[in-house]
């Protein structure tokens, strides 16, 4: 349902960043344009809260009521594989996107799994986005896999490595092979264009000349690395932010060391066997933020056994920054809210807690401009709640998506 404008009256706000009580907030052409203590007439009631984020999440690639085998999260043809684009693999009759929405978790990172080194691309979507169309909020940047997984999973050709050591190797020979190519083509194209201003002084060519094989240089740099190699270099150049799976202390303090020789651009991604303070406060340090999760999940796996809701004692002290996943479907989307459970315990304020799911994730995603709070200019996506919304039985009454209605609960759902 669209509306020009809308009328909100919030009984108790979370607004991202904090809360206050009895608030206003007016909608007007998809963006917020006033949130105040003035005391207007509401169209609707209730309880406030940004629209969820999810970081980092498989929806709409392994999908409900599908067999296993019907999988498209992790690719098994070649573990080095940056220009695949979970978009393509993505099928937006997933139920699970209904169910997403209807708890107001509007947007998801999508990425690959980390069967693989490096995946491909890790893409923002609308989740109540009709389909691909439309969909694509953000080409947010990469997904990177340390630890078990890229070890383990299997291919259809020789040359994947069973170590972590092997994959390391494997991981730092691509990237210092593109730097390496990359610099002697730009070294070629520097030279070529010191000699053409020499010639052009000399007026052995035209102005027309001249630009003609600027352009020619220009193509040739351009054609010194291939599609694949160019996608990897933007990565190594922090043009994007590359998510790195990574669970246990060692790999952790092994992405720390991979940072810094080759400068890139991280977040470190699940981190849930990590106990100890100081691991995390590495990562403050190096300024790697942390999304986190998922919790209440099986550990599965030998690099999940320290893996405990206890670890966010450590992850909280830390100082750190981060927010919160679901890695969907290892925890169904529409159940982000739930695991803020864990920090509420620990001490955390209900306002700083759907920070968590709200602002800080979009501070992660660099979509704080437009989305994780209440204020006026950003996109109006936010949910109304029948109560507060740590409540186990609350449920949103309305859920706006830009603007636009797209859930509407007037008695219970």
């Amino acid at each position: 349902m669209d509306r020009s404008k809308m009328i909100i009256g919030a009984d108790l706000l979370y607004d991202g960043k904090g809360k206050a009580t009895q608030m206003t907030i007016v909608v007007e052409e998809g963006k917020i344009v006033e949130v105040s203590n003035k005391k207007y007439k509401s169209d609707i009631k209730g309880i406030v809260t940004p629209a969820f984020i999810d970081p980092h999440s498989h929806i709409g690639m392994e999908r409900q009521g599908e067999p296993a085998a019907e999988s498209e999260v992790d690719d098994t043809y070649k573990t080095i594989s940056p220009m695949q684009n979970p978009v393509d693999s993505i099928y937006f009759d997933d139920r699970a996107f209904v169910e997403a929405v209807d708890f107001g978790v509007l947007y998801s990172c999508v990425v690959p799994g980390s069967g693989n080194l490096i995946g491909g691309r890790a893409v923002t979507i609308k989740n109540f986005a009709a389909n691909r169309r439309g969909a694509v909020l953000d080409d947010y940047g990469f997904k990177m896999a340390l630890g078990h997984n890229p070890r383990a999973n299997p291919v259809s050709h020789s040359g994947r490595h069973n170590t972590r050591m092997g994959n390391a190797s494997l991981l730092e020979k691509n990237f210092s092979d593109v730097l390496r190519k990359e610099k002697q083509a730009k070294i070629k194209k520097e030279k070529a264009l010191f000699d053409l201003k020499k010639e052009s002084k000399k007026n052995t060519f035209s102005n027309q000349e001249t630009e003609q094989n600027k352009t020619w240089i220009e193509e040739e740099y351009k054609l010194a690395l291939s599609s694949e190699q160019w996608t990897l270099f933007e990565m190594l150049s922090g043009q994007k932010t590359i998510k790195v799976h990574v669970h246990k202390e060692d790999d952790a303090l092994y992405l720390i060391d991979l940072k810094k020789k080759y400068d890139l651009k991280i977040t470190a991604e699940h981190a849930c066997s990590i106990s100890r303070m100081e691991i995390f406060r590495e990562f403050l340090e190096n300024d790697i933020p942390v999304v986190y999760g998922p919790m209440s999940s099986l550990d599965y796996k030998v690099e999940l056994n320290g893996a405990s809701y206890k670890n966010v004692v450590p992850l909280m002290a830390s100082g750190v920054r981060f927010g919160l996943m679901t890695d969907h479907p290892v925890i169904l989307a529409h159940h982000l809210r739930d695991s803020l459970k864990y920090f509420l315990i620990r001490g955390m304020s209900p306002e700083k807690a759907i920070g968590l799911i709200s602002f800080e994730n979009a501070r992660i995603l660099h979509l704080d401009d437009r989305l994780g709070s209440v204020e006026p200019g950003k996109d109006a996506s936010l949910i109304v709640w029948n109560q507060d919304p740590f409540y186990m039985g609350a449920f949103p009454v309305m859920v706006m998506a830009e603007g636009r209605i797209v859930r509407e609960n007037k008695g219970r759902p």
